[in-house]
This record gives C-alpha cells, sequence and structure tokens, in this order.
C-alpha cells in the first residue's frame, strides 16, 4: 500500500521492487521481485491518494524483514512517511531498484511513502496496537525491532496456540485521541488503522498520555480523562460492531516528565481505574502495574525509564510484551 495521503501534490512511482532483507543496505538478489500497479511498472497518485499493488509470489518467513526499493522520479513538498520508524531508510540519487545494495546511500531513521504489507496465510489473524510514541518504540534500539509490538508479535510466534497470529502497530509519535498532536487522532484513523486492516480479530488501545499531557490546569485535566473514557467507549462500541476483541492498556507512569504533574496525575489516575473497572474493555492490559516505581508509584521503575520518564527502553519495553496474556489471543475465541 502506497500513500500520499499526506502529501501537497503528484507522487510519481517509476519503479518498485521487494526482496527478502539482508541487512543494512543490502537485498536479496534471488529473491528480487518487480512491483506492478495494474499491470504497470508505476503510477501516479494525486495528493490525498493511496494505491495498492498487484499480488506478488514472493515466500517469506515469519518475523523475517522485507527490503522494499522504490524509485520515485516526481515527490510532493510534503512526503507521506513515518519520522518515528526506528529503523533506516537508504537514499541514493537515479533508479537503483534493482541494485542488491545500495553503496554510498544517505541513511535516515524515516520510512516514506508505504504504509502496509499485506501477507497470503491459509489461516490466522491479526491484532493491532493502537498507540502512540510508547507503541512506536521511542527508546528502542535503531534496526532492532525491539518495541514491545515486536516482542508481543515474537512470543505470539513461537507459542503454538497462538502461532498463526501477528500485530499490526499502528503507533504514531505524538498521537492523541481527541484533538492536536501528530498524525490523525486515534478517533479518526480508527477506522482506516483498524477496522479497514484485513484480517484483524483484537485491538489494544494504548492510547491518551498525550491528550493528559496537553492538558493545561485541573479543569482542563478533568474535561481530558473524561473525554477520554468516552471516547474509550466509541472506539469499544465500533469495534464490537465488526466483531472484534478491545483490550484496554492503562496509561504508564509520567512522574517527573514534561507531563508530570499532580493535575496530570489525577487524570491519569481516573483514566486507568475506568479501563480496570469501567467494564468496556473485553480484557485489561495493565501496564502501569508492571512498569511503576513500588517506591514511588507516579513515576517509571528506574531500570526501565528511557531517561526522560516517559518513554520506557528497550528492557521495558520487553517487560511490557511479556505482560500481555498470550491466551487473549487464542484463535479458537
Amino acid at each position: 500500500r502506497v500513500s500520499n495521503e499526506f502529501g501537497d501534490g503528484p507522487l510519481v512511482v517509476g519503479e518498485m521492487h521487494v526482496a527478502p532483507s539482508l541487512g543494512d543496505d543490502r537485498m536479496s538478489p534471488a529473491g528480487d521481485r518487480a512491483v506492478l500497479f495494474a499491470g504497470a511498472s508505476g503510477m501516479t497518485l494525486q495528493a490525498g491518494e493511496f494505491g495498492w499493488s498487484d499480488e506478488i509470489a514472493l515466500a517469506t518467513e515469519g518475523q523475517s524483514d522485507a527490503a522494499i526499493s522504490i524509485f520515485l522520479p516526481r515527490v510532493p513538498t510534503n512526503v507521506t512517511g513515518h519520522p518515528g520508524s526506528r529503523t533506516n531508510s537508504f537514499i541514493v540519487p537515479g533508479n537503483h531498484v534493482a541494485d542488491a545494495r545500495l553503496s554510498a546511500a544517505s541513511k535516515l531513521e524515516h520510512w516514506y511513502v508505504v504504509t502496509n504489507i499485506e501477507v497470503l496465510r491459509t489461516s490466522g489473524a491479526a491484532a493491532v496496537v493502537l498507540g502512540n510514541s510508547i507503541a512506536d518504540g521511542r527508546g528502542s534500539d535503531t534496526d532492532r525491532n525491539n518495541r514491545w509490538p515486536d516482542r508481543l508479535a515474537r512470543r505470539l510466534a513461537a507459542n503454538r496456540s497462538t502461532s498463526a497470529v501477528g500485530v499490526l502497530n499502528a503507533g504514531i509519535g505524538g498521537n492523541t485521541v481527541l484533538r492536536g498532536g501528530l498524525g490523525p487522532t486515534a478517533l479518526v484513523r480508527f477506522d482506516r488503522d483498524v477496522l479497514e486492516q484485513r484480517g484483524v480479530r483484537w485491538v489494544i488501545v494504548s492510547e491518551g498520555v498525550n491528550d493528559i499531557g496537553g492538558a493545561r490546569g485541573a479543569d482542563s485535566s478533568d474535561a481530558v480523562a473524561r473525554d477520554l473514557v468516552a471516547a474509550y467507549g466509541e472506539m469499544i462500541r465500533r469495534g464490537h460492531v465488526r466483531g472484534l476483541r478491545v483490550y484496554g492498556a492503562t496509561i504508564l507512569p509520567f512522574g517527573s516528565s514534561q507531563y508530570g504533574g499532580a493535575d496530570h496525575e489525577r487524570a491519569r489516575q481516573r483514566v486507568n481505574d475506568w479501563i480496570r473497572r469501567g467494564g468496556m474493555f473485553d480484557a485489561v492490559i495493565d501496564f502501569d502495574a508492571v512498569m511503576r516505581d513500588s517506591a514511588d508509584p507516579v513515576r517509571l521503575r528506574p531500570d526501565v525509564d528511557g531517561g526522560d520518564h516517559l518513554h520506557p527502553n528497550a528492557r521495558g519495553y520487553e517487560r511490557m510484551a511479556d505482560a500481555v496474556e498470550l491466551a487473549l489471543f487464542g484463535l479458537s475465541r
């Protein structure tokens, strides 16, 4: 799925290839496949548009990386992309889509224009993580795939009863549920990023900290807490209409961070209390309980703090993933 949804002019895809990745700027020559669009080698997307490629005959292994090489003869000033990719892209001038290695490429921690890869399976289902920078993996290691959704995907794959369950990471750094923030709000993008994904059976809602952190004063914090609860209820109802199970994740502690303060903490506690006891989520994933400092519960544990007292480190993301009950994703359910 190639996107120009946030572009301000035409995006021209001249040619595209996909292959198993050999790491860094290398792709497998034996697995190299040309990607076609309605039988053509490229396509033009106007501002606001997206397009799907034709099917590609390429066998993939679970938990493997794909290398996608794209020649873009024309791009808009605003290019649709993912700045918090925690994964490098490699850029060279000209058309090098069939090159096995991009020597002397500029390396950028950013993804561009490709938003989805769909894989055909004979059985299985997927869980979507609807989240912010904590799902997006801020504080994880570049090119290591050690965000908590990555770790959860590996746990599910290694467990016999959930080995056919995949994880779709819909985390956007700086995202909010209600208003403001980076990217469309969780409510606005819920259809696109959750309901319109094929094969989805579960969604983990792990959003809200940026809404609370953006509140100003006691009244604003109270209003954000109230509105978050209403928004969660709306997402639960929309998910249930489609037959999805909707799981709520509690908001992590953020004491001593840029979001710290008594008003914000009160809002966090109110929201977490509703997630745990409101009775609307099909299950609760209590990240707060496993990540808070027992000596100071408004703060992250020192060993999982990524340094800004808001985002976990790689060890923290592992702890979060390990706190998720795999039984929640049994296909027999």
